[in-house]
Order: structure tokens, then sequence, then C-alpha cells
């Protein structure tokens, strides 16, 4: 029994060795194919990046927002390190039955450790197969978080952590028994039952016992490196080793997740210059290769676990788009071509090939084949990802703020597009005439740059303020915030009103703020998500200089704004252009003014209220108390929060320049968002960006059409709420007492 669990063990173990050595080497291998990043991208601060990796792992930051199944997550993943220990024992036994580790073998409480962490593991990963079983996309379809996950892969990976958890138990057990242990203690806390159970065996029966279940141990694990081993791509394994590299190569070196601002385009990790690019630059990645290293990386990381898809307003309405399937897809394809590419294989600009047919004669046919595949293209182009998929997102970032090994969805998804619509002109038709309307207006809209000074003409004969124009009608160095307005605040109507009511506030608040009216032109920000990086270069860097000229004598470059999607742009991306602004919301700067006193909300306004967070205010940039706070304040309204909110709210559907396309397939997002509003009855569905604002109204108005949506329902900007409150009510004109009737004659 001896020799054969000897020989088994030590069999199954080199061979599991060898084979997990060579994938690893393979995968180094292969993220090395992707294109390089900026110098230090990756690499700086690595002291806050250890610190970043020590967070994510042992505090489970993201997973743990997911209740128990983050508890459970953390057991199995702890316990998978800190069990490592054990396999040296098993080791050890195979020689040695009383075999116990040198100093610590039979210290107290690292027995203690070794039995909770065993029992809680095993409790851990029985806990993740119940809620996969109870999840199966068969019970749940769309629903279920693991629709299109390797269903075999996960619960192989299950069953191998149940195996070993039981084995480690079982082996506790017997090493008690084999011991003679008569009572409870701290070494065998959890495992005395099986001790007892155990109790009464032979001698002999208790060592062919410790030889079975330690080679058991051993075989499982390295069965379970075997398998990982001939499967490379097998995220749902693999992940647990490189996901402390994926953690540490994040884009923030702060720890922050992927989002607010886009990387700027690159090719070979050098930023190009849209005033003279360089002949080989590679604009956006049109084949999987193009694809930064950290990108194959993170293909190479997920888990499967669909927590994006989950979360996705895109998925959740019916669209082809989740984001976890978009990476497996990315990753399959990537690890299927990497035999030609890895023998030097590839297509320049034009198409034709750059190895040669020595160099591909190895190659295997299936590997050629992929090769030959379109990264964009429909199922009857046999492309990778299909367009409707790529055009689908709305650059929420849902998907990034959710992912637990931090993958950098948008990232991607956006790298795709750029090659699409700068190289291949190939997007959605509506869009195009956005796109016009920016080069040609400097508005998505198209309307007259006048236009844009139209609101400050209403407002004045509506209430009499004037807004000065910075340059114009005030010195810069009297301002103290620069109001941009924004393309939606200046020229879409229901927009309109949440602009006046802000520039009514700050009036009244007694702040001085100027606009730069004609001045002013679209920020850029949905040309950027739509992939025309080269628009956006060009409206950003006239924005800048504009900023900078009128600020220049400002005592600070105080910026505030509407528009989250302005704030973004404005705050985070400008100043990759060489804009560097001090950047508040209207909500932030509200809530001050109310914290201060300069704005006193006295009038009630009766109503329950609901509040949307914006995509590009909430996750984007976490701006998520002002406008709770500035609704506490405002007497009368009683808020009630829709089941998704903060972290976790649903897109409105108007960001990644969606508010420029159809939505043609499924349900609409807007009208889904609207729907769980209603499901609270509310008075008022409050927000604070005019994208949601456009598009909650239009599904509001929709649902009152149909009789699903009362009619005195409101859609308002939280400033426009305040407004009401703070506005003083005229006082009703003093009745006239009546005049007495004559007395009868």
């Amino acid at each position: 029994m001896q020799l054969a669990a000897i020989v088994i063990s030590l069999v199954t173990t080199l061979v599991g060795v060898a084979l997990a050595a060579r994938a690893a080497l393979y995968i180094y291998t292969f993220v090395k194919l992707g294109a390089d990043e900026p110098p230090r991208a990756r690499t700086g601060n690595p002291a806050q990046r250890v610190k970043t990796v020590a967070k994510e792992f042992f505090g489970h930051t993201r997973m743990t927002t997911w209740g128990v199944v983050g508890v459970a997550h953390w057991f199995v993943a702890t316990g998978f390190f800190c069990l490592i220990l054990t396999l040296v024992t098993a080791f050890g036994q195979l020689f040695d039955v009383n075999f116990a580790l040198p100093i610590i073998g039979h210290w107290w409480p690292y027995e203690l450790f070794e039995e909770v962490i065993g029992l809680f593991t095993t409790l851990g990963i029985i806990v993740l197969m119940v809620i996969r079983v109870l999840s199966l996309p068969g019970r749940a379809g769309r629903k279920s978080r693991f629709a299109g996950s390797i269903a075999w892969q996960a619960f192989f990976v299950e069953y191998v952590i149940l195996g070993i958890g039981i084995c480690i138990l079982t082996l506790r057990g017997l090493e008690g028994a084999l011991e003679g242990v008569t009572s409870y203690g701290a070494a065998y806390a959890v495992s005395y039952p099986l001790v007892l159970a155990f109790k009464g065996l032979s001698t002999a029966t208790l060592q062919n016992l410790i030889w079975l279940f330690a080679t058991l141990k051993i075989t499982i694990s390295f069965t379970w490196a075997i398998t990982i081993g001939l499967n490379p791509s097998m995220g749902v394994a693999w992940h647990r080793f490189l996901a402390f590299f994926n953690i540490f190569f994040k884009r923030e070196e702060s720890g922050d997740v992927a989002l607010g601002e886009l990387r700027p385009m690159t090719s070979g990790g050098v930023p190009i210059d849209f005033d003279d690019p360089a002949d080989d630059a590679v604009f956006g990645v049109s084949q999987v290769e193009e694809f930064s290293w950290k990108g194959l990386l993170d293909f190479s990381t997920c888990t499967e676990c669909g927590r994006c898809q989950s979360q996705c307003p895109a998925w959740n309405t019916g669209k082809p788009l989740s984001p976890k399937l978009l990476i497996m897809n990315l990753r399959e394809h990537a690890f299927a071509k990497a035999p030609y590419l890895l023998a030097g294989g590839g297509k320049d600009a034009e198409g034709n090939e750059k190895a040669t047919p020595e160099q591909l004669a190895n190659v295997p046919a299936a590997a050629l084949a992929e090769a030959e595949r379109p990264l964009i293209g429909t199922a009857e182009e046999n492309g990778v990802i299909d367009p409707d998929v790529l055009w689908s997102c709305t650059t929420c970032g849902a998907c990034v703020e959710q992912c637990p090994v931090d993958i950098e969805h948008i990232d991607h998804i956006v790298d795709m597009r750029r090659y699409q619509v700068m190289i291949e002109s190939s997007f959605p038709t509506e869009a195009g005439t956005m796109l016009k309307n920016l080069e040609n207006k400097g508005n998505p809209w198209g309307m007259a740059t006048k236009a844009r000074l139209d609101w400050v003409k209403e407002l004045k004969k509506e209430t009499g303020i004037e807004v000065p124009v910075i340059g114009d009608d005030i010195d810069p160095a009297e301002v103290e915030y620069l109001y941009w307005v924004g393309c939606a605040g200046a020229l879409e109507d229901r927009a309109k009103k949440t602009t006046k009511a802000f520039a009514e506030l700050l009036h009244t608040a007694g702040v001085k703020f100027a606009i730069l009216g004609k001045e002013e032109s679209c920020t850029g920000d949905s040309a950027r998500r739509l992939g025309n990086e080269f628009l956006f270069q060009m409206l950003g860097a006239q924005n800048v200089e504009t900023l900078n000229t009128v600020l220049e004598d400002a005592p600070v470059k105080r910026i505030v704004a509407t528009c989250p999607h302005c704030f973004n742009t404005i705050a985070n991306e400008y100043p990759q252009l060489g804009g560097h602004f001090e950047v508040i919301h209207h909500t932030q700067l509200l809530q001050h003014l109310v914290d201060e006193g300069k704005l006193v909300p006295v009038n009630p306004v009766e109503g329950l209220i609901t509040y949307h967070d914006p995509c590009y205010l909430g996750r984007h940039n976490k701006v998520y108390t002002p406008p709770r706070e500035i609704i506490a304040a405002v007497p009368g309204l009683r808020n009630e929060e829709m089941h998704r909110h903060k972290e976790r709210g649903f897109c409105c559907g108007a960001g990644g320049a969606r508010m420029w396309m159809e939505e043609r397939i499924g349900k609409r997002i807007n009208t889904e968002r609207v729907d769980e509003a209603l499901s609270l009855n509310p008075d008022i569905i409050s927000t604070a960006c005019p994208f949601c604002l456009v598009m909650l109204s239009d599904s509001a108005n929709g649902k009152k059409s149909e009789g699903a949506a009362k009619e005195n329902l409101r859609v308002v900007d939280v400033a426009q709420l305040l407004l009401d409150s703070v506005k003083a009510v005229p006082e009703a004109p003093a009745a006239e007492a009546p005049t007495p009737e004559p007395a009868n004659s």
C-alpha cells in the first residue's frame, strides 16, 4: 500500500508540475505577444501597487460586497494558499505516517489554524457549488451570471477543492486516532468527531488509511495541475495565480479601478501625435495581438464569474453584449491564434503576411485558420466580436467596477471602436450625423453657435438675472467659478431648465460666476467614446487653449459643470492635453452652498422621490453623496432608493455615444430604468445629468401615454428641486370682503 501510494503520488506530482510549469511559461510568452505599454504606465509606485494587491486579496474588497458569496470565496481563496503546508505534510506521511512539519507541526496554534481554515474552505466551496447549481443558465437563462461560462471547468475546480478539503479533515481525524487522542482540544477542535469515528481501528488500518488519503490529496491536487497545464486558457483555474499580477499592473497606480478618463491612444507604447503621426502608427485595435500585453493578461485572468455580466445594462435588456463573453471570446481567439503568432506570423497594414512559408510550416492548421478571422465581424464573416456587441456598450463602467480581478473592459472596447471608426469608417449610421455636427458646428445637434446664449436671454426675460460672459462682461479675476454649460445644457430644452435653475441658485447664493458663451464648444466626450480619437483631440485642444487663455489671470482655474460627461472630460482627460483645472459638479457646489447657509431650502416640495445615479458622476467619479444630501435638505421630500443604486446603479442608456444611436435590439435601457423607478410609485424621478434627464423623461412620457405612470410624475434635476424649495413663494393676494346684500324691505 505504501509503495503504491508513493509511486502514484510521485508520478502524478512530476507530471503535474512539469505540465503546469510549461503552461505558465507559455502564458508568459503569450502575454508578451501584446503591444508595449508606455514606460512605467503599469509599474509606477510599486509600493502602492503591492499594497493594493494585499488589500484586494486579503480584504476581498470587491467580492465581499456580494455578501455570503464573498465570504465563502475568501475562505476558498485564502485556504488554497494557506493549506499548501498540508500538502507538504501529506508527502511526508507517504514515508512516515507520523510525519509532522518541523517546529510548527505539533504546535497547537498551527494545528487549530489548519483545522479552522480546512473546515471553512470546505464549507465555503460547498456554498459556492450550491449557489452555482441554483443559478445555472438552464434555470435562470440570461439572468444567470454563469450564462456562457465553461461549466465543466468551473465544476472541476470546485470538486477539486471540495475533495482536498475532505482529505485534509479526514487526515486530521486519522492522525488523532493514531495518536490516541481521547478528548476535545485546540489541536483537534474541528476533527475530533472524526477521531472518534476512527477510534478502535487497528494501527495497520489507520496507517493504510493515512497513505490512502494522503495519496488522494496529492493526486487530486496534481490532477488539477495536469488539467490546467493542458488548458492554459482555463481562466477559472489560472486566475488564482494571474490575478495577483493583473491587480498589480492595473491602470491606476493609486489602486482605483480603470474608470473616469480613457487612456491616450498609443502605438508601440508611445502616445500618437495626431498632428504628425508616425508612418507605422497603429490606430486602435484590429487584430488581437495589437491589444497591449496587459490586455492579453486581462483575457487570461478572467474567472468567468459573471459579475460584470449581471450588472451590464446591455445584457440585462436583451442585447448581445456580455462583458464576460466578450473577454472570453477574445481569450479563446488569442490562445487559438498564439501558435501562428509565436511562429512569427502577422499581417501588415495592407494585409500582407509578414512570416515566411518556412516559419509557418509547422503551425497547426487550426491556428492558421484562426489567424484569418476578422476581429470585428458578423457570424457570416466568421468574426470574433460581432459589431452589435461592440456598439451595444454604454461605457457605464459597471463591468469594471464589479470585476474582482481588475479587468479593464472599457479600454479594450474603445480600442476596438477606434480602429472601426478611424480606419474602417464602420459604425452605426446615426452616429455619423453626430460626428459631422461636432466637426462643423461644435455641438452634436448641429445648431448655430449663437444658440448657446439663448438660455441666457430666456433667463433674463423670466427672472431679470443677467449671466455674464467671461472676458466680455466680467474680468476673469472677479470670477469665483467658470460655469461650463455644455452642449445639452445650452441647447436641449429639458436640460436648459437645469441650466437656468442652477444659474438662478448661484445668483441667489451670491456666487460670482460667468460662462464662455459662444467660445464654448463640445468637450468631445461622445466622439472619444465612439472611437473618434482624432476629433476628440481636435475639440479638446481647442477647449484647453480657450480655457487656459480666459482663466490665465484667474486666481484659481475653477470650473463647475452640470453635465457629468463634461465634468469627467475636463477634470480627468484634459490634463492629457495640457489642461489642468479644478473641476466640480454642480451638485457638489450646491451641497456646499446649502451647508454654508447661502442657500436655504424652506418651501416644502411634497412627494416620494427616487434618485438615479448618472454613471459618469457616480461610478466613474464616485460622487454619490451630494445629490442625496440636497434631496434630504428639501423639506417634504421622501427619498426611496431603487434596487440598483450607487455603485450598482443602472445606466440610462446614453453613455458611450449611445445617446446618438438608435436602440434596435431588446428592451430600451431607459425603459428598463424607468420601470425600476415606477415600481416604487414615485412622484418625482430625480437625476443630475442632462443626458439622463432626456433619456428618463422620454421613457416616463411614454409610460404616461400608456397609462403605466401617473400624470403628475416629474423627471427633474436636483437643481430644479432645490430652486423650488429656495425660491420665495409669492404671497396670495388678500381676498376682498364680500359686499353685503341689501336687507329685504
